[in-house]
């Protein structure tokens, strides 16, 4: 059901009215977006720093406003398993609502300056660049999506009338609800489960495990959108061969054994600059663990490892979709993602292509529509 706005004062052509959200005590609202459930006094801004109380109403501040626009292959989201060596528009706005210490985006989710946002574009105006620019698909990435929900919702409509895809890059951290309509609208994620101890969310990210799990559950149960999870391994802090083995069980017990599952390397930065780039073994261990938990695809990123980056035929372990990084080197699937060597069918969406896009980012200017 619509909340009545009429009694309410009218917000600022600037900001966009923000949804998920009610009244409380003492002239405040609450953000029911996400699991900070954020408390809000007239003009006070929640923890992302983009959802504000402005005239005793939930608005969104960042609403058609980007951090910058680049053309990528959708190896780097990374997806291995939706539509590999295609290209994608990815952007971004500003903020976050969790508080990673190791951001390796900070500059921009840490970001309390909105004039860093240069990008001006309606999600029509988003649909039409990335048909006019080749790209099949349009990413929201960069900070967590989730945040500018009503932003990325209404985009991936436009996007949907004119054939083009849509994916989240996301930590996952968001309530029911709204989870319901965002995922409704988007064809593939990748989700961010950034360790497996509560421990770890609660001191390097403010937020909490169990959130995240329950999200990884309902996007892969309960929707059409494809899903591939990534975990940054910290050396110390999330990389232990016990704790690789828990994430990994719990995703072939609770998911099943064909979502993809990528570890990526950590390099030092944000609040985290001291400690040491992960090394590749560690990578190649988590890896070994999964597999041996069961898991079909699992793959190792931010490291120059073909074997970790290939895409194997899980009957007959056919290299099927050879990476390098970002490159593909080669390319044995045909359209109907099922093995010519064995017939299996290989989980994901998958289609037959001239030239892979390859590791290009090119930076693109988008003009308000």
């Amino acid at each position: 059901m619509e909340r009545d706005l009429s009694h309410l004062p009218k917000v600022p052509e600037s900001a966009h009215p923000g949804r998920w959200w009610h009244a409380i005590a003492d002239q405040r609202i609450q953000c029911d977006l996400c699991p900070r459930d954020c408390k809000l006094h007239e003009g006070q801004r929640g923890a992302c720093f983009v959802r504000q109380n402005l005239g005793g109403q939930m608005v969104l501040t960042t609403y058609g406003r980007s951090s910058g626009f680049c053309i990528d292959p959708i190896e780097k989201k990374p997806l291995n398993h939706f539509y590999p060596g295609s290209a994608i528009l990815s952007f971004g706005t500003a903020g976050c609502n969790l508080a990673c210490k190791f951001c390796q985006n900070w500059d921009i989710s840490k970001s309390k300056d909105m004039d860093r946002l240069l990008d001006a574009a309606s999600p029509d105006g988003i649909a039409a660049a990335a048909l006019a620019y080749g790209a099949q698909s349009v990413a929201f990435t960069y900070n967590d999506p989730v945040i500018f929900a009503e932003y990325a919702i209404d985009t991936a409509l436009a996007c949907h009338e004119r054939g083009v895809r849509t994916v989240a890059v996301t930590a996952g951290y968001i309530h029911p609800e709204p989870a319901r309509e965002f995922y409704a609208v988007m064809d593939a994620a990748n989700v961010d489960l950034k360790a497996f101890t509560d421990d770890f969310y609660f001191k390097l990210c403010a937020g909490h495990l169990q959130p995240v799990l329950d999200i990884l559950a309902y996007v892969h149960h309960e929707t059409k959108c494809w899903l591939e999870i990534t975990t940054l391994l910290i050396p110390g802090r999330n990389d232990s061969a016990a704790e690789v083995k828990a994430l990994a069980d719990w995703v072939a017990r609770e998911l099943g054994p064909d979502v993809p599952l990528h570890f990526t390397a950590f390099h030092p930065d944000w609040k985290m600059d001291t400690l040491p780039p992960t090394p590749p073994s560690t990578l190649t261990q988590a890896r070994r663990i999964a597999l041996d938990a069961g898991l079909h695809y699992v793959y190792t990123g931010n490291v120059h490892d073909s074997e970790g980056g290939t895409t194997f035929c899980p009957c007959c372990q056919a290299a099927l979709i050879e990476r390098d990084w970002y490159t593909i080197r080669h390319y044995d699937l045909p359209s109907d993602g099922c093995c010519p060597h064995c017939g299996t069918a290989l989980a994901g969406h998958f289609a037959r292509f001239g030239k892979p896009f390859g590791p290009r980012r090119i930076p693109v200017r988008l003009v308000r529509r």
